[in-house]
């Protein structure tokens, strides 16, 4: 697990959780936006933690997509575009 931000501490907004791969480049794109944006996100790369893998699978139906994020009080989207990221995040 990794946290990341672009975000000051005392910035305020929904629990973020984004799952990755390390081979990716969805998962980069998605994770240069939110940071670019300020937003605050726990990473976790479904690789190296097979219990994380499992969550993707069930989050997504039994398929294995990446990135999964979870926003908290809001959806939870698999593979998004910038545009719906940052829709659900509302900062687009």
């Amino acid at each position: 697990m990794t946290s990341q931000s672009g975000a000051k501490p005392e910035s305020a907004g929904p629990k973020v959780t984004i799952y990755t791969t390390s081979w990716c480049p969805d998962c980069r794109a998605s994770k240069r936006f939110m940071t670019r944006h300020g937003v605050v996100f726990t990473e976790f790369d479904i690789e190296t933690d097979p219990s994380k893998a499992e969550e993707v699978v069930r989050l997504n139906n039994g398929l294995r997509r990446v990135p999964t994020i979870v926003i908290e009080g809001g959806p939870t989207l698999a593979e998004p575009s910038d545009r719906d990221l940052g829709k659900a995040l509302g900062i687009a």
